[in-house]
């Protein structure tokens, strides 16, 4: 698969530069005192937001990034160089965490956005510090700090306006592919879609918004069933969740409250984004068909009966999720109309 979103790396700064312990010695000055200078500092492990990137895929076979040594000082005072730095570019939302304490480091959110996640050691101080009244000419300077090495977990959380929720089979994909470019694979069988996908789609006005299908969720998937939590870390990315229930389903609001509880499982917080419920292929029943389902909705979600394939209430659907993204601008559209 080209959709990598979990990488491990070993990250390794460098060390700082040795202080210098030289001492001034020229031809009408022969004991000019200590004039080393001070050492180069490590280079650093930067990471750094890149929005063209998607996945972690250009990190696939990177095993060990390792920075430049500070160099050492020299006389005349002049401070070694400091070591090269490297930078590691990644995709918008991805998440560094430490490997062995599972602690975050930091988040990587908008384009350009830089955090030093492994600092190189400082250099050493030359000998013109340590020079005192009663210590005029130190032969000694400070050794350059080490760097440090550490094995860094990078996760790649989906950024997305709409995140697809649903058991697999729902209609994810066919959807996506509908009001948006994207080009997902679609079949007749379980777990098709093995990686999430992204879809910019179309609004009125030439306005747009970015939807991401996410790989079926099965009861127990918060406990490692299916894909299991592989995926389930995309959802907290995407700011309203649009849950798919087939019309076909034996008992929907059933399948609804399983999604709702895995979700909660994996992070309550999950449950305080905004939500709403699209009953997918309604282009196999009639009018009182529809009007009889709608009474067995659950209640408190916003719902809207779609058929991707038919294109029924996909206009619907758009215009209660640009609602629930953009509740001031919507108010403010009709406050003016």
């Amino acid at each position: 698969m080209n959709f990598i979103d979990h990488i491990r790396i070993e990250c390794r700064s460098g060390k700082g530069g040795k202080g210098s312990a030289h001492l001034r010695r020229e031809k009408y000055i022969p004991k000019g005192g200590p004039d080393g200078g001070d050492g180069g500092r490590g280079g650093n492990i930067i990471v750094r937001g890149n929005a063209q990137l998607w996945t972690l895929l250009h990190l696939r076979y990177t095993k060990h990034v390792i920075a430049g040594d500070g160099a050492m000082g020299t006389s005349n005072q002049s401070s070694g160089l400091s070591g090269k730095d490297v930078v590691i570019e990644l995709p918008l939302g991805t998440v560094v965490k430490d490997n062995e304490t599972g602690d975050i480091i930091c988040e990587v959110v908008s384009e350009g956005e830089e955090h030093i996640i492994l600092p190189g050691g400082r250099g050493g101080l030359g000998n013109q510090h340590f020079k005192s009244s009663t210590n005029q000419t130190p032969r000694y300077a400070q050794p350059g700090e080490a760097g440090q090495s550490k094995w860094m977990v990078m996760e790649l959380k989906v950024l997305a306006d709409v995140g697809l929720v649903g058991f697999p089979n729902a209609g994810k994909s066919t959807l996506l592919s509908v009001v948006t470019a994207a080009k997902p694979k679609i079949a007749d069988y379980a777990f098709t879609t093995l990686a999430p996908n992204l879809g910019i789609v179309s609004y009125r006005d030439h306005k747009s918004f970015i939807m991401a299908d996410i790989p079926g969720i099965i009861e127990g998937a918060h406990a490692g069933k299916g894909l299991g939590l592989r995926f389930l870390r995309h959802i907290e990315r995407n700011s309203v969740l649009l849950f798919m229930v087939p019309a076909d389903s034996t008992d929907i609001k059933h399948e609804y409250t399983v999604l709702l509880n895995e979700l909660e499982q994996y992070s309550p917080e999950l449950l305080d984004k905004d939500r709403v419920l699209a009953i997918t292929k309604c282009d196999m029943l009639d009018e009182v068909m529809m009007k009889q389902m709608k009474k067995l909705l659950p209640k408190g979600v916003e719902h809207v009966l779609i058929s991707s394939v038919a294109h029924i209430g996909l206009e619907e659907l758009k215009d209660k999720l640009w609602k629930k993204l953009h509740p001031a601008a919507v108010a403010k559209d009709d406050t003016w109309s």
